[in-house]
């Protein structure tokens, strides 16, 4: 069986994302402690993952571990750098449309992806190829220029990787991309990259239908045009997908907004909360759903506990995991009212609480059966 890790979007709430990998890697190590202990004991979760995809946040988290980084030593990097990485820079914020100086997350990047020789990596590198294992790592990004949404992978045998042809995809350095898929507007300033003889501009990969990284990653795994062509079937292909929780968008009667039809601030998060369900609707749809959160409303008829909501044959293309833990309307008003800054993308302050969050969700829902 091949298997994916997709990583959603969600700035410095990754650190829920971390906690639910963590047990993740603490329940596979047992798993292949069983088998060969001294295995185990250097084990990662790129030795049991073929694909890792990852979007903003979750690209950091993707390439680190696409790289041979233990959660430990990720997690330690987010609670060391976190506060650092949200560096204001001022006066000057107010020129460049940006909150944050790009220069501490570049800075880190750079010293972080680097070859043995002390080089600048490429998407190319053997260092995220893990041997004969032949890792395959997806970042996903936008290209602002073209207003595309751009889903590198190091595919050695991809249409744009090829390093004699005009894109040549895999040289570009590995830290650029990741600190590109990142760059969230208003956040963080543009990452300007060389393609061939032009420049393009590359914006955070939530910035496009594909936070949640699920579909696409499947899809890439699976269509003939981007040449890996995996077998399908749910017992060829296993998703697990994590997110960064959910916050509910919905808007009371009662609430002035709504009557005066003053919703422009409301709108990006209820967009971005509509194409997360949507994604996670289709993986439900052309995958074989073995856990995840019970849908409302229409999404409902979807509920993994009943059997009559299996996709047609011939229509399970994978089989599904997703963790995530979203707060509804009455939980999230008293939530946000103890942690007003939960719900932000720069939300430092809070990630010791999400730390909790997370490992209360992992402890609780994170199970072998979902992931051998």
């Amino acid at each position: 069986m091949k298997r994916i890790l997709c990583l959603d979007g969600g700035g410095i709430r990754g650190v829920f994302t971390l906690e639910v990998l963590l047990k993740i890697e603490e329940v596979l190590r047992e798993y292949y402690a069983k088998q060969d202990p001294k295995k185990a004991e250097k084990f990662v979760l790129r030795d049991h993952f073929d694909f890792l995809a990852g979007t903003s946040t979750g690209a950091i988290i993707a390439t680190c571990l696409c790289w041979g980084m233990s959660i430990e030593q990720v997690r330690d990097l987010y609670l060391r750098e976190g506060q650092k990485m949200f560096s204001s820079w001022g006066k000057m914020a107010d020129k460049l449309n940006a909150k944050y100086d790009p220069g501490p997350i570049s800075k880190f990047l750079q010293g972080l992806f680097k070859e043995m020789d002390g080089s600048e990596a490429m998407l190319s590198s053997d260092l995220l190829r893990n041997g004969e294992k032949d890792n395959l790592l997806m970042v996903v990004l936008r290209n602002h220029t073209d207003g595309s949404p751009w889903l590198l992978t190091n595919n050695q045998h991809a249409r744009y990787n090829d390093p004699s042809g005009p894109y040549g995809n895999v040289q570009i350095p590995l830290w650029m991309l990741v600190r590109a898929s990142t760059a969230a507007p208003a956040f963080f300033p543009p990452e300007r990259i060389e393609l061939g003889e032009t420049e393009s501009v590359f914006v955070d990969g939530s910035i496009t239908p594909y936070s949640n990284p699920a579909l696409i990653a499947a899809l890439t795994a699976i269509m003939p045009s981007y040449r890996i062509q995996w077998p399908t079937g749910p017992e060829n292909i296993r998703v697990v997908s994590i997110g960064t929780l959910s916050f509910s968008s919905e808007l009371p009667v009662s609430n002035p907004k709504l009557l005066s039809g003053a919703l422009a601030d409301k709108v990006p998060a209820a967009l971005l909360q509509s194409i997360g369900c949507q994604q996670d609707y289709l993986c439900r749809c052309l995958g074989e759903c073995i856990f995840g959160e019970e849908p409302g409303g229409e999404f409902g008829d979807l509920l993994v506990s009943n059997p009559e909501s299996a996709p047609p044959p011939g229509r399970s293309w994978f089989s599904y995991v997703r963790y995530n833990r979203s707060y509804k309307k009455k939980e999230m008003q008293n939530t946000l009212r103890e942690h007003p800054d939960l719900a932000r993308l720069d939300a430092a302050a809070v990630i010791h609480y999400l730390i909790a969050v997370g490992r209360q969700y992992a402890e609780a829902n994170v199970k072998l059966e979902h992931l051998v």
